[in-house]
């Protein structure tokens, strides 16, 4: 087995590029050639690097085989499935590229995003919730501004605890990329109302809301009252939370969530049954807030 050339001086080195990928959430995807026949530019163990803005790092070996393995690590990194994938050179394939080779090259690409999950609420449902979504592969902060239930020794598999004065002492220091999933279980209304407001002026692909419908279109009608949906995608929300179980324990909830975060990870939301208002109701309900105005949010929560 041959190894890879090193990089020129002055390049990124490949995997600390890697870490820092993983760390800040941008979704990427790496190619690891792990076959040869014939003559092929490509020599296993060479690798490529590339992001979802269309950055790359490393090298397959090169010529049109390269520009056809990016093309194939972006449709990885969109559908967050590896893929192994056998490329054919011949000379008619690649002569206008200068390169004379007729082979076959096998290629690995998998993904390297690692999602993240924002779990606003440090209550009993949240600790079900970090510990379930972990062992699914998400990496887990959780927020709260009651530092006694905030802890890591409450959370000891949350990669993240924030706990400070209030929740809006938390926000400053939270960071939210597209890939992640903000999910909301406070211990009370005007909380959930807050966090809610602003998880939907993050990046976040997903945001979800827990409690009754009731209690979502209150929170709706308030936000939308006070200008905070203006310009906001609602199908990003997905509130009531959850795929539709029928459990009612603090774990049975924990687990229909995390598997609405898989669900929404993978693409397979589309036909499960969710609990979530549609995103045409939410629009509805937005767009009576001067005729009907909002009712009062209490301060109990569904913790």
């Amino acid at each position: 087995m041959t190894d890879a050339p090193l990089p020129p001086s002055g390049t990124p080195d490949l995997f600390e590029e890697i870490a820092r990928l993983r760390a800040a959430g941008e979704p990427a995807a790496l190619a690891t050639v792990i076959g040869t026949r014939g003559s092929t530019p490509g020599k296993e163990t060479m690798r490529l690097l590339v992001t979802a803005g269309g950055t790359i790092l490393g090298t397959v070996g090169g010529g049109c085989v390269e520009a056809d393995v990016v093309d194939a690590a972006m449709d990885v990194i969109e559908s967050d499935q590896p893929q192994r994938l056998t490329f054919r050179l011949t000379e008619n394939a690649t002569g206008q590229t200068g390169l004379m080779c007729g082979g076959e090259l096998e290629v690995f690409i998998e993904p390297l995003t690692t999602p993240q999950l924002v779990l606003f609420g440090a209550g009993h449902i949240s600790k079900d919730l970090c510990d379930i979504a972990v062992r699914a592969g998400f990496r887990v902060t959780v927020v709260d501004d009651r530092a006694s239930f905030a802890n890591a020794e409450r959370f000891p598999n949350a990669q993240a605890v924030i706990a400070g004065e209030s929740f809006a002492e938390c926000f400053e220091q939270l960071t939210v990329p597209r890939s992640a999933a903000c999910v909301v279980v406070t211990r009370g209304h005007a909380y959930d109302l807050e966090c809610t407001d602003y998880a939907l002026h993050t990046d976040a692909g997903y945001v979800g809301l827990i409690g009754s419908r009731v209690k979502i279109r209150n929170i709706l009608r308030r936000l939308a009252a006070s200008g905070r949906l203006e310009g906001q995608d609602l199908d990003r929300l997905h509130a009531p939370i959850g795929i539709d179980l029928g459990g009612g324990s603090h774990g049975e909830i924990a687990v229909a969530i995390v598997a609405e975060l898989i669900a929404w990870r993978r693409g397979f939301l589309e036909g499960l049954r969710t609990k979530r208002i549609s995103a045409q109701e939410m629009r509805t309900v937005t767009s009576r807030v001067k005729l009907e105005p909002a009712d009062p949010v209490d301060v109990q929560g569904d913790e």
